[in-house]
C-alpha cells in the first residue's frame, strides 16, 4: 500500500475518532421567570450573570477534567446555594413561620441511584445532603427531623439562623406574613421572581445526573413539598433518555410528573430530547394550567432548556464549543 493511500485511511479514521467522540455538556438554572427587563438593573443582571457563570464554570471544568456527571451537578448547584441571589440554600426564602425549610434532590443516571431531602434547615448545602441519602443511607427520601438527624450522624455543621437571612427574601414575606397568601418565586407579583435552581450533565462516559434545589415558596404552611426533592416530577436521571431537573409551579410539575414525561416520551413515543421537553412545559404542563421551565441532557450531550414564563436563569457549554449565559426569551 502507498504512503499517500496510508495515510489517506489514517486520517480518515481519525476524523470518524473524533466525529464518534463522546461530547460532554452541562446545563444550570436559577430558576423560572425573571425580574421584568424594566425593573431588572444593569448591576443585578451583571450579578445574576456571574453568578450563573461561576456555577456552570465550576461544573464544566470538572467533566473536562473526567470527572463523573453527578459531581458536576453537585458542585454547579452548591454554587448556587451559595449565592444570596436564588431560592436556594443561602438565599431561600422564609416560610409562614419566619424559617426556612429547603428541600433537594440528585440522580445518576447510569444505575438510577438517587437521594433526596425535604423540610430541612439549617444545612448550607442541601445537595450534598441529598447525594448523602443516595450512597449513605439505603434509602432515597428523608425529611424533616429524621433528614437532620442523618446529617448529625455525618457530622454536618448546622447554621445559623442568620445565615440564611437575606433582607430582600425578608421584605417579601413581610409583604405577605400573617395573611393565607403564598408566592410562588416565578410569580408576576412585584419583583419577586427568583426560584429553585438545577443542574443537568452529561459526563465523558456517557452517563447523566441531574440536581436540583430549593427554599420552597414564601410563607407557605403546613410543611408544603412542592417537585423539587420528588424522583420524576422535579429531578429525573436515566442514561436511555435524559437528565432533566424543573422549575415553576411545583403542584404542576408533580401532578404532571413532568421531569419523568420527558424520560418517558423519548422512550416510549422516540421523540428527540428537545421534542420531549417541549411538549412536556408548552403542551402538557400548559394544558394542567402549570408554568415554568426545565432543563434537560441526553447521553450524546445534547441540551434543551425549553420554559413558558417570562424568562429562565439559565446557562451551558458544551465540549462542542456552544456556551450561553441567558435570562430572557
Amino acid at each position: 500500500m502507498g504512503l499517500c493511500r496510508l495515510r489517506t485511511i489514517q486520517n480518515e479514521k481519525f476524523k470518524k475518532e473524533m466525529t464518534n467522540e463522546q461530547k460532554y455538556s452541562i446545563a444550570i438554572h436559577g430558576g423560572a421567570g425573571t425580574l421584568l427587563q424594566g425593573q431588572m438593573t444593569v448591576e443585578k443582571e451583571k450579578d445574576y450573570r456571574n453568578s450563573l457563570e461561576q456555577a456552570l464554570e465550576k461544573g464544566y471544568d470538572l467533566l473536562e477534567n473526567g470527572a463523573p456527571a453527578i459531581d458536576a451537578v453537585e458542585a454547579a448547584v452548591k454554587v448556587l446555594e451559595d449565592s444570596p441571589l436564588f431560592n436556594a440554600g443561602k438565599g431561600s426564602v422564609f416560610t409562614a413561620d419566619g424559617t426556612h425549610e429547603m428541600d433537594a434532590a440528585i440522580m445518576e443516571g447510569k444505575d438510577r441511584q438517587a437521594g433526596a431531602v425535604s423540610l430541612i434547615t439549617g444545612i448550607k448545602n442541601p445537595i450534598s445532603l441529598a447525594r448523602d441519602v443516595m450512597e449513605k443511607s439505603g434509602h432515597v427520601f428523608l425529611a424533616g427531623e429524621g433528614a437532620l438527624k442523618f446529617a448529625k450522624s455525618l457530622n454536618y455543621t448546622l447554621e445559623e439562623e442568620n445565615y440564611f437571612y437575606e433582607k430582600f427574601r425578608h421584605r417579601q414575606w413581610l409583604e405577605i406574613k400573617d395573611s393565607d397568601k403564598f408566592q410562588l418565586d416565578h410569580s408576576n407579583a412585584k419583583d419577586s421572581k427568583f426560584g429553585t435552581v438545577g443542574a443537568v450533565a452529561c459526563d465523558k462516559e456517557g452517563n447523566l445526573a441531574a440536581a436540583t434545589s430549593t427554599g420552597g415558596m414564601t410563607n407557605k404552611k403546613f410543611g408544603r413539598v412542592g417537585d423539587s426533592p420528588m424522583i420524576g416530577a422535579g429531578n429525573y436521571a436515566n442514561n436511555k433518555t435524559c437528565a432533566v431537573s424543573c422549575t415553576g409551579s411545583g403542584e404542576y410539575f408533580i401532578r404532571g410528573v413532568v421531569a419523568y414525561d420527558v424520560s418517558a416520551l423519548m422512550e416510549y413515543k422516540g421523540l428527540s430530547l428537545e421534542a420531549a421537553a417541549n411538549e412536556a412545559v408548552h403542551g402538557r404542563l400548559l394544558k394542567i394550567g402549570g408554568d415554568g421551565g426545565l432543563i434537560a441532557v441526553d447521553a450524546t450531550g445534547n441540551l434543551a432548556l425549553p420554559f413558558n414564563t417570562e424568562g429562565m436563569y439559565r446557562a451551558f457549554k458544551t465540549s462542542g464549543g456552544l456556551r450561553e449565559i441567558a435570562i430572557y426569551k
